[in-house]
């Protein structure tokens, strides 16, 4: 990564451009995609919306379905067990083009993940300018990577509606793209692509992701969906909530011809109070540490209900600012790792049956193989009786045994065996 570009190490992202002249240049010499950008959108989003309740939904692998992001330079003789004690089986690993001299380290973490219980690994490829601007180059790198990395699964790209990425149109990055298609094609059928990458709700930049003349096609898409700004993911923005949000993306990869029908989530996290530096964003935007941990577990059931993404990769499991593992003093398990671990050992291998919501108290109901299960959290505070036929516990995995359970912004599950 070459100036005007830096990387930030303390929020594992790009720094902002300083350099005004030289975006408003960018910017003025991507116009035309810019000009098609919204006029896609024009079309596309409309049509999307209206097309939303013929989306049919299908059956998500729970086991799966809860994945993780990791960073296989942190901690990464550490990293392996505490996968295996969270019992993840999907986690995201980022790999950057500007640093292709390390893929022999990373392919050694891969195999100890594997190792460790780790089935699925999604590679993020993460781009520079250079490799915008040089497809030749593009081209050199990728095929070495999918040569040297034993991965099935890469995301190209990542992050292109902000222009500190390196990307300063929807075009550039469809020819980022075509360049990985057509290698795949030629050399390596057997890898799986996603693409479109767009962080945040900004999905006219998606549609011209999905919508456009490339001959190229996704094997799935990946979303960067973040709700951090508007705090609870029940919260919402232009009326529509996490849930509308997906339902309205899914359905524009339905009546795309260009992708597949899968959806990854394959970054979103909040930022934590009191960690600058290494928080990615202001101390607005920060949340509190059991504030992080209950939206985390929240933002998981929803995205499961939804019966339409097939993953979720939080970003990410050891990072100061927005980790599940504070990393500054020691590796430090905040709240958010119990949740997360208490979450997966009662949602994997489980069923979705179905999604209540009534006055802002949600109930996710789940079967498994010899059990039955609820989830609870409501927006405000409610009360449920305790009962001999369901077990009840707490978001962190601990038993409850008052007569009367307090359901609020915390979820609680109640587990019930067949026969009971």
């Amino acid at each position: 990564m070459k100036l005007p570009f830096i990387w930030d190490n303390y929020s594992d992202q790009p720094a902002q451009l300083k350099d005004k002249k030289f975006k408003k240049m960018m910017r003025r010499r991507e116009l035309i995609s810019s000009i098609k950008t919204f006029l896609v959108a024009l079309f596309v989003l409309p049509l999307s919306l209206l097309f939303v309740p013929f989306s049919r939904k299908k059956a998500i692998n729970s086991n799966t379905f809860f994945g993780m992001g990791v960073d296989f330079e942190r901690e990464p003789s550490r990293t392996p067990e505490l996968l295996a004690e969270l019992g993840v089986e999907h986690i995201l690993i980022r790999c950057k083009l500007w640093e292709i001299q390390k893929l022999d380290e990373l392919e050694n973490f891969m195999l100890t993940c594997k190792h460790s219980g780790v089935k699925q690994i999604t590679l993020n490829i993460l781009q520079d300018r250079e490799h915008i601007e040089d497809l030749a180059l593009l081209q050199t790198d990728l095929r070495r990577i999918f040569s040297t990395l034993h991965a099935s699964r890469f995301q190209i790209g990542s992050t292109i509606n902000r222009a500190k990425w390196g990307f300063f149109s929807v075009d550039e990055y469809n020819r980022f793209y075509q360049v990985a298609y057509d290698l795949k094609q030629s050399e390596f059928p057997h890898i799986e692509l996603l693409g479109s990458g767009v962080i945040d709700f900004e999905y006219h930049f998606s549609a011209h992701t999905l919508f456009n003349l490339q001959r190229s096609m996704y094997d799935g898409i990946a979303s960067l969906l973040y709700v951090d700004r508007r705090g609870a993911p029940e919260n919402k923005q232009m009326g529509f909530n996490l849930s509308s949000k997906i339902a309205l993306l899914f359905s524009m990869i339905t009546l795309s011809l260009k992708s597949k029908n899968h959806l990854y989530i394959t970054e979103t996290n909040w930022p934590i109070k009191n960690t600058a530096p290494f928080a990615p964003t202001s101390e607005f935007e920060c949340v509190d540490e059991e504030s992080y941990a209950n939206f985390l577990v929240r933002y998981y059931l929803l995205a499961f209900a939804s019966q339409r993404v097939d993953a979720v990769l939080w970003h990410q499991l050891i990072a100061a600012g927005y980790g599940l593992i504070d990393n500054r003093e020691g590796l430090r398990k905040r709240s958010a790792f119990y949740a997360f671990k208490t979450l997966i050992s009662f949602l994997k291998g489980s069923q979705f049956v179905r999604l209540d919501s009534k006055n802002g108290h949600y109930i996710l109901h789940c079967r498994k193989a010899h059990s039955s299960l609820q989830v609870h959290w409501s927006l405000h505070k409610t009360s449920i009786q305790n009962e001999d036929t369901f077990r009840a516990y707490s978001r962190d995995g601990e038993p409850i045994q008052d007569d009367e359970i307090t359901v609020f912004g915390s979820p609680i599950y109640l587990q019930t065996d067949d026969g009971l």
